[in-house]
């Protein structure tokens, strides 16, 4: 299976990653654009400061990771998928203060369009009142809950209301919602694997 873990910052996606590849060593864990770009010196802004650079750059280096397996038979896991880079922009496009507008957004969908089809598991992570998830600092992500709320907000209008429509027509990945404990939530993506 090739999948995508997805949503807003500090909702436990990359522990979430992490703690997949410890029960399923076979998995390849794929690094969040933002870290891997930061460790080779790209100065990434978030929130309103953020410009087509700083999203445009992470949404192509997910994608080029993305396309880097052909195949349902590999195992590999994304820390993020390449809708992430449509809604964080949908937040900057959505205050005016960079280049990032609603036509940059917009044209972004047809290329994320074509690599969901290259995924089969799209795993969002929404922020839940059934089980809130603090917001923790580890010195890169920014500590602003409004932000995070206003960018969940956009990635549910993205994934439950199909904002941008950007599931494919063809091969389009199976979508879940998950939330709950550590191990709640590996044994949920287990059981739709295994369905």
């Amino acid at each position: 299976m090739r999948i995508a873990i997805s949503g807003a910052h500090s909702q436990g996606k990359s522990t979430l990653v992490w703690d997949w590849v410890k029960r399923h060593p076979h998995y390849t864990r794929e690094e969040e654009p933002f870290r891997a770009l930061h460790s080779e010196g790209y100065d990434i802004q978030f929130r309103q400061e953020c410009n087509r650079l700083h999203n445009g750059i992470q949404m192509y280096y997910n994608a080029s990771r993305v396309n880097a397996y052909q195949s349902s038979d590999e195992c590999v896991i994304f820390d993020r998928a390449p809708v992430d880079y449509i809604a964080y922009s949908q937040y900057t496009a959505d205050y005016g203060t960079t280049d990032i507008n609603d036509a940059f957004v917009e044209a972004m969908v047809p290329r994320v369009r074509n690599i969901l089809q290259n995924l089969d598991l799209i795993v969002f992570i929404p922020i839940s009142d059934q089980w809130p998830v603090e917001m923790e600092d580890d010195g890169i992500r920014p500590i602003d809950l409004p932000y995070r709320s206003e960018v969940d907000a956009i990635f549910k209008q993205i994934y439950r209301d199909q904002r941008f429509n950007v599931m494919p027509s063809l091969n389009a990945p199976q979508l879940i919602e998950l939330w709950g404990s550590r191990e709640e939530r590996l044994d949920r993506i287990e059981k739709v694997i295994r369905a």
